[in-house]
């Protein structure tokens, strides 16, 4: 009779070790979703950034290295 509660006991820890393993698992896995989104929308932003800058490069009057007239 003791090797039964032994082994229900050891069932029981295992069943409690797995739910929170699920839960953690889970948590990783929303986080890492939450950190996709996020990184997916600054790499549209600097992409947008990049285009502006080029485009602002391509417009600028004279060379883009030249010094200012005060120097």
């Amino acid at each position: 009779m003791s090797d039964l509660k032994t082994l229900g006991d050891r069932i029981d820890t295992l069943e409690s070790r797995l739910m929170f393993l699920d839960e953690t698992i889970e948590t990783l896995n929303q986080t890492i979703t939450d950190q996709w989104l996020k990184i997916d929308t600054l790499t549209r932003q600097l992409a947008s950034l990049h285009a502006r800058l080029q485009e602002a490069e391509a417009n600028a009057p004279g060379a883009a290295n030249e010094r200012p007239p005060h120097y």
